[in-house]
């Protein structure tokens, strides 16, 4: 469910599952309307998803994308690493 470019993705609905409204911890990171605030919120609450998945994996409980995590974490360290210049001073 890919976000057309330059349109306000549904917060709230990404807040409580951020696949739900994005394909690809990439598309969180270039979103170009997302503060990086935001950006940084849904990355960590989708951090959060693939730490309770990579768990059930390793429980035998279910199979999935095993670079998931670590594709998040890239994205976070990248926001993290943006030049200065943002006004909420966050990231």
């Amino acid at each position: 469910m890919a976000v057309a470019g330059d349109a306000r993705p549904d917060l709230e609905k990404a807040r409580r599952d951020p696949l739900s409204v994005f394909t690809t911890p990439e598309e969180i990171r270039d979103h170009p309307v997302l503060e990086r605030a935001e950006k940084v919120e849904l990355l960590r609450r989708w951090e959060y998803d693939a730490r309770e998945l990579e768990i059930a994996e390793g429980e035998g409980m279910i199979g999935g994308e095993t670079d998931c995590l670590e594709r998040v974490e890239a994205a976070l360290l990248a926001l993290r690493e943006e030049p200065a210049g943002d006004p909420q001073g966050e990231g």
